[in-house]
């Protein structure tokens, strides 16, 4: 971007929208550049402050996620110096998804997610499939079924949505069916609830 204080600012905002709406044990926070790191108690809550993240910044900014599962270690606490093997397990994720950029085919991954050995290499895959999908279909939305999106994850009904952004609601109900807005929707109420 040419205007790199703009986009940290609203980087910015949207981690404390995501902090106050989710808090997450140690809340999100840029590190270095335009990169941030927190923690959640749980891949459900931190797959969903993936998406709301995402979609605060979109369509003018896109970001990368690496979710990592694992213990963490402060090593220090000012400046936040954090290390093991959760750590480097969201490292490897981030860098998955910088690979696949590369990838004609997987160019609209954005979010992966790896496991420091806690939990069974299926589950991992499964995660992952979820969200090459889920990522998959968020990349493709016109900016009003963003909207329509944001407002739908926010618990508004499609009436209300509709009404906010001064469409029809029969026009709400053919963007949920055709841009699949109704299946990112259930995916995210279930993998929300995931340990």
């Amino acid at each position: 971007s040419d205007d790199r204080r703009g986009v940290h600012r609203r980087l910015e905002s949207a981690l404390a929208e995501v902090n106050r709406t989710l808090r997450p044990e140690t809340p999100l926070r840029i590190t270095v550049g335009d990169e941030y790191q927190g923690v959640f108690s749980s891949l459900g809550s931190a797959v969903t402050a993936s998406l709301v993240l995402r979609l605060a910044l979109l369509p003018d900014i896109d970001v990368r996620h690496g979710l990592g599962r694992g213990t963490v270690q402060i090593l220090s606490s000012q400046p936040r110096v954090e290390d093991g093997p959760g750590w480097w397990a969201a490292r490897a994720a981030i860098e998955q998804v910088e690979q696949a950029e590369g990838q004609a085919a997987l160019r609209t991954l954005r979010t992966a997610y790896v496991t420091a050995g806690v939990m069974e290499p299926s589950d991992e895959e499964s995660v992952n499939a979820a969200l090459m999908l889920r990522d998959q279909l968020v990349t493709g939305l016109s900016q009003r079924s963003l909207s329509v999106l944001r407002g739908l994850l926010s618990g508004l009904p499609q009436r209300e949505v509709a009404a906010d952004l001064g469409i029809s609601p029969s026009a709400i109900s053919q963007r949920v069916r055709s841009d699949g807005l109704g299946v990112v929707v259930a995916a995210h109420t279930l993998m929300g609830g995931l340990p």
